[in-house]
């Protein structure tokens, strides 16, 4: 048997089980962005709330730390996952994930809101296509 290469990944997935990219991990960074909005917790979090219903995503809940002296934390948690942000006021700069799971959501719409909502004058996007099985994919859950 073949010894691995270096930086080769093993795969041990059955290629019985079938898959379907109906979920993204959107990795967003915006940068040159407004310093007092990316400081304001208050206006992070209606915005996350705003971007995940633009998304068609359902919040279930939103959370966020304020730091000193600067800089915020806000995470909503969604029925098809999360979106998060993290934010460096002082480098007008901030990370963004976005990870949705269902046929009908609309990510990329959550991030072109986002660099608008705080006036990224460049950012960068990457998309990850989610692989989970189509068990996964076939499941009803309910909002308790």
């Amino acid at each position: 048997m073949e010894s691995p290469k270096k930086n080769q990944i093993l795969s041990s997935f059955n290629n019985d089980h079938k898959l379907s990219h109906q979920s993204k991990h959107l990795l967003l960074e915006l940068y040159s962005c407004d310093y007092d909005k990316l400081n304001d917790e208050s206006f992070l979090r209606c915005t996350l709330n705003k971007a995940a219903k633009l998304a068609k995503a359902t919040v279930l809940n939103l959370i966020s730390n304020k730091f000193e002296p600067q800089g915020v934390t806000a995470i909503a948690l969604l029925a098809e996952s999360h979106i998060s942000i993290h934010t460096w006021p002082e480098s007008n700069y901030s990370a963004v994930d976005i990870f949705t799971c269902g046929q009908n959501m609309l990510p990329e719409l959550a991030s072109q809101y986002l660099i608008e909502a705080l006036n990224a004058k460049e950012h960068s996007l990457r998309v990850i296509e989610r692989n989970p099985p189509e068990s996964v994919l076939t499941q009803i859950r309910t909002v308790v």
